[in-house]
């Protein structure tokens, strides 16, 4: 074994022997796979086998493809078999409900190049002979659903990597990884050491272990998964004789089943809610080509669905139950990337669908760890989604509950239970007291929307319980003047004497003065964007920063990763260490006038100024900035005073209207005035030109800010897309995201988000379209549960167009 490598893979599942060869394909050979037994020997040689390109990210999706596509490749570099089946496969509904989601998948596909078509439960039936076409409504047909064989595919990357310089150590146990002095990782096996400039974990059932090595703690739990093999089935037989081809695959989402043909029987898994985890708290280390016992009894009720819904299954006996672990994330995605505070670190785990994203996970992470860039927007698995209040607890709770949900519909307004409350602010229970029904992110509560006595949301595709309720909302900050509560954005404090060079550099924007504030994009190097926020100066206290909640670490993780090494610049997340408020509306500033000695007046306080104020008894920071595009302030708290300032601002508040609104009506405020949002408008796959963000862009500024040659070279070009506002002739439904839009007959674009405008009394949608077209008023159709309809593009925002308002 070699005593050096640049890369040690630890894992020998199909996700490392992914790494593995994606890396030494791109030109790295000096790797090296350690795998502390057989390769596939944790969950990879008992899988079901099973490929599919569906995912509800589109991003995600187009991984899968990829990985699907890959299989090819590796088995003719290999000369290893990979045993793949492109059968096709048919998604089945068995609900009105189960099929509008279908209906959204359909039209994902028609921007994704997938090769999907909505069906009737008899044509699935002529397509998949075992489907009782009565107990279903409707189908989709997917061509690109496949099987194949776990092993043969994992030998298949290795051998592919093998040719191409890497190695790999079978019955190499990794006991131990240590950073040297001098920034290298000594990995610590059973037979000696090596010394490598970045260590990947792929160590699937032991990602755990492998993570505590090094001081952390990731959320991923194994859980037992269940399914049979049937005996011979002359259904099946006679299928394959009449038709030469294999039965397809199904998956029954209301039934959590999926199958597939098995030699002459038939594979049938399940997803069960009385689901069982699997060495919760450590993994043996000797745990090989074992399994689990297997409990009939806990899948049973899903069994008796699935001979309901597929009546050959009743004429058949159980020729056997495989039960094996599999390992899940909290929400079931992989969990990729470099590791926030331990450089050359990189995790690639939690990868349960191996088959369907082992390819795209592993060209993603080489990227990476070669270009410092995944190469694709996988925000979906990264990482950083994940802060310490990630528990192991917390993990527990929410994969039990993902688990058991896995085929279930998430509807878009529909909040799930598990691990929660979890974090909370001081003012939680007063706004529990008002009605406010909660979401979470990044694992703090947030209000959604405050509900009058006898209404709870009815999770539904169309419009739901809460329209009325957020209509108030927006109406009285249009009218009046609104608070709500804004803890959830992320906070940063940036303090040193290499602050100011060091933000220039970092942020695209021109810098502003003490007292002031701007809105500022942050850029990688390609041009794209990494993130945008609000900057404030405060002169001699340093810098503060807003911006996305959910971003806080993958944000944090890029700031660190850029840092100078004097030691002149600090950057500090402040987390719930500061909490804020926020008034909007016509009455904000007199609203403010009365709980302040300060002079707040339009003159003396002006649009994107900052300061710190006296709100009643307690000190806070005050911008006069507002995301609901009206007069407006955010105040940020220590939070030992935020529920003296939730009471000063409310109990004066009373004079002027005052009310309680929540994120959904925000969500409303913003469309009026075509405000993106972090992970939907603005993604690191879109350069600022595109996303509209350019104005804020100081182009000629001296600073060599990050990605400022890419940003000139896409101001010259012009890009390739234009982000653009539509209003919708909807009906009874409004746009989530991930929608189709239509040019001229054509899918020329794709829906980032939208929903109801309250006040104008519109629907919109935001979404990138490509230039060429993006001027253009007339022509346009957005796909919404399988209907196309009229859209007509919105040149200018629908409320407060002069900004007299927001600047006033």
């Amino acid at each position: 074994m070699k005593s050096h490598a640049k890369v040690v893979v630890i894992g020998g599942g199909v996700v490392g022997a992914s790494v593995l060869f994606h890396l030494a394909r791109a030109g790295w050979s000096d790797v090296v796979l350690l795998e502390r037994d057989e390769l596939t020997s944790g969950s990879t040689w008992h899988a079901a086998g099973g490929m599919h390109t569906i995912n509800g990210d589109p991003n995600v999706a187009k991984l899968q493809k990829y990985t699907i596509e890959l299989y090819k490749e590796i088995e003719e570099l290999s000369g290893q078999a990979t045993g793949v089946h492109v059968t096709g496969g048919v998604l089945l509904a068995a609900t009105e409900a189960r099929m509008d989601w279908l209906r959204g998948v359909v039209a994902k596909g028609r921007y994704l190049g997938l090769d999907l078509e909505e069906i009737s439960a008899k044509e699935a039936a002529e397509l998949m002979p075992l489907i009782d076409p009565k107990q279903f409504v409707g189908a989709v047909r997917n061509s690109e659903d496949g099987h194949l064989d776990p092993s043969g595919v994992t030998h298949a990357y290795a051998k592919a990597a093998r040719k191409l310089g890497a190695q790999v150590e079978r019955f190499t146990k990794v006991e131990d990884i240590v950073r040297r002095p001098d920034g290298l990782w000594r990995v610590i096996t059973n037979k000696g050491d090596v010394i490598a400039e970045h260590v990947v974990n792929a160590g699937g059932l032991w990602a755990r272990e492998v993570g505590r090595m090094v001081g952390l703690e990731l959320p991923v739990l194994a859980m037992e998964h269940m399914y049979l093999i049937t005996e011979d089935m002359p259904e099946v037989a006679d299928w394959n004789r009449k038709t030469g081809t294999e039965i397809i695959h199904a998956v029954d989402f209301d039934g959590e089943l999926y199958l597939r043909q098995e030699r002459g029987g038939m594979l049938m898994g399940t997803y069960e809610k009385a689901n069982k985890p699997w060495s919760e708290f450590e993994t043996p280390w000797n745990f090989g080509h074992e399994l689990l016992e297997p409990d009939i009894d806990r899948i049973a009720p899903s069994l008796e669905v699935g001979f309901r819904h597929f009546p050959a299954f009743q004429n058949t006996g159980i020729k056997q139950i495989i039960n094996g672990p599999f390992t899940f994330a909290p929400d079931g995605n992989p969990l990729v990337g470099p590791v926030r505070g331990l450089p050359g670190f990189w995790v690639a785990c939690g990868v349960m669908a191996g088959f369907s994203q082992g390819g795209g996970v592993g060209l993603a992470l080489s990227n990476w760890m070669l270009h410092g860039d995944p190469g694709a927007d996988i925000w979906a698995m990264d990482v950083s989604r994940y802060g310490d209040w990630a528990s192991m607890a917390y993990t527990n709770a929410k994969v039990r509950e993902n688990y058991s949900r896995r085929f279930s519909i998430r509807f878009p307004n529909e909040e799930l239970p598990a691990g929660r409350p979890l974090k909370t602010t001081p003012v939680y229970d007063l706004l529990a007291a008002k009605g406010a029904q909660w979401g979470v992110s990044y694992g703090l509560e947030v209000p959604l929307w405050f509900a009058p006595d006898g209404v709870k949301d009815e999770f539904s595709w169309r419009r739901s319980t809460d329209f009325s309720s957020v209509a108030a909302e927006v109406k009285t900050v249009r009218q009046r003047v609104g608070l709500s509560e804004i803890s959830n954005f992320a906070k940063y404090k940036v303090t040193g004497a290499g602050a100011e060079a060091w933000l220039d550099r970092m942020l695209a924007c021109k810098l502003p003065q003490p007292g002031r504030m701007t809105l500022a994009p942050m850029l990688k190097e390609d041009g794209k964007l990494i993130g945008d926020f609000s900057l404030a100066n405060l002169g001699s206290e340093g810098w503060f920063i807003a911006g996305s909640g959910v971003a806080e670490q993958y944000h944090m993780r890029w700031f660190e990763q850029h840092l100078p090494a004097d030691g002149s610049v600090k950057v500090e997340a402040l987390g719930q260490r500061l909490t804020g408020l926020s008034i909007a509306g016509p009455e904000a500033r007199k609203l403010l006038e009365k709980v302040t000695r300060t002079d707040v007046s339009a003159a003396a306080f002006k649009f994107m100024d900052v300061r710190k104020l006296d709100i009643g008894m307690a000190p806070c920071l005050v911008g006069r900035v507002s995301y609901t595009g009206d007069l407006g302030y955010e105040m940020w708290i220590a939070p030992e005073y935020q529920r003296s300032v939730f009471h000063a601002l409310m109990e004066v508040g009373r004079e002027f209207g005052i009310g309680l609104f929540g994120t959904r009506a925000l969500n409303a405020l913003r469309l009026e005035k075509n405000y993106g949002s972090w992970a939907r408008e603005y993604r690191p796959i879109y350069g600022p030109l595109e996303a509209g963000l350019d104005r804020f862009v100081a182009y000629g500024k001296p600073a060599d800010f990050i990605g400022k040659k890419a940003a000139l070279a896409e101001r010259s070009s012009g890009g390739k897309l234009r982000l653009r506002a539509f209003i919708v002739e909807a009906e009874d439904a409004d746009v989530i995201g991930d929608e189709p839009i239509w040019f001229d007959g054509a899918v020329r674009g794709w829906v980032t988000s939208g929903g109801y405008a309250h006040h104008a009394r519109a629907s919109v949608a935001m979404g990138y379209v490509p230039k060429d077209i993006a001027d253009e008023s007339d022509g346009f159709e957005i796909e919404l549960l399988g209907k196309r309809h009229a859209a007509r593009m919105q040149p200018a925002p629908l409320f407060d167009g002069n900004q007299q308002r927001l600047r006033g």
